[in-house]
């Protein structure tokens, strides 16, 4: 919408918007996630756990403050969000003239020509973009620390007070008290994020490569 739909001024209005919303600190995201995404969505999550309480996933029992696992996800999802989204209307903005120009002059609709030009351009930069939001999302610390009331353990239900810990926010939090055998435990774990933001990025790599090969060929 902002690369080929939004007039010029609100196109140009609504880019420093995104830009400015990729460009705030986690603890911002964490202050908004306990002071008004906790308390907005507890409602939904009782109404959740009542009504389908049967699917693992939503088992009670409901949290009180709403500062589960979930939330924090949610506030993860909208954190990374702009990021994507700027460099999505970067990507889509480069898209060569002559190809959408040549889409609208065989007859193609504005969509259609979005759908034939601009994104199989830019598919390549979308995965790079996502997969650049999720390495954030899954090195982020501050923002999980701050919304999530971490119990320890390990769980898979999203909507109780019992919940588990990211990797980051863990090692953050309980480094400053951790001894012995616990420091050891801590740069383990450290080490297990490495990997998986490793094996993120270079997944993210291939896709990417195979895109660009298979746009040569065509």
């Amino acid at each position: 919408f902002i690369s080929h739909y939004a007039p010029r001024k609100l196109a140009q209005l609504l880019g420093y918007i995104v830009d400015l919303l990729a460009a705030v600190p986690s603890v911002v995201f964490g202050l908004w996630g306990i002071g008004v995404l906790a308390p907005a969505v507890q409602p939904i999550y009782a109404w959740l756990v009542e009504h389908m309480g049967w699917f693992p996933l939503f088992a009670g029992p409901v949290s009180g403050t709403g500062r589960t696992i979930l939330t924090a996800a949610i506030v993860l999802a909208v954190m990374v969000l702009p990021i994507i989204t700027a460099i999505c209307r970067e990507i889509f903005l480069q898209t060569p003239v002559l190809h959408e120009e040549a889409a609208l002059a065989l007859g193609a609709t504005r969509w259609e020509m979005i759908r034939l030009s601009v994104l199989p351009f830019g598919r390549a930069g979308i995965v790079s973009a996502a997969m650049l939001g999720l390495g954030r999302a899954l090195g982020e610390t501050m923002a999980v620390a701050m919304v999530l009331s971490a119990t320890g353990g390990m769980s898979l239900l999203l909507l109780t007070s019992q919940n588990p810990s990211t990797i980051a926010a863990n090692i953050a939090l309980t480094f400053p008290e951790a001894y012995g055998d616990n420091i050891n435990v801590l740069i383990a774990t450290g080490l297990i994020l490495f990997i998986v933001t490793f094996l993120v990025n270079a997944i993210a790599r291939v896709i990417v490569n195979r895109r660009k090969e298979f746009s040569g060929a065509n």
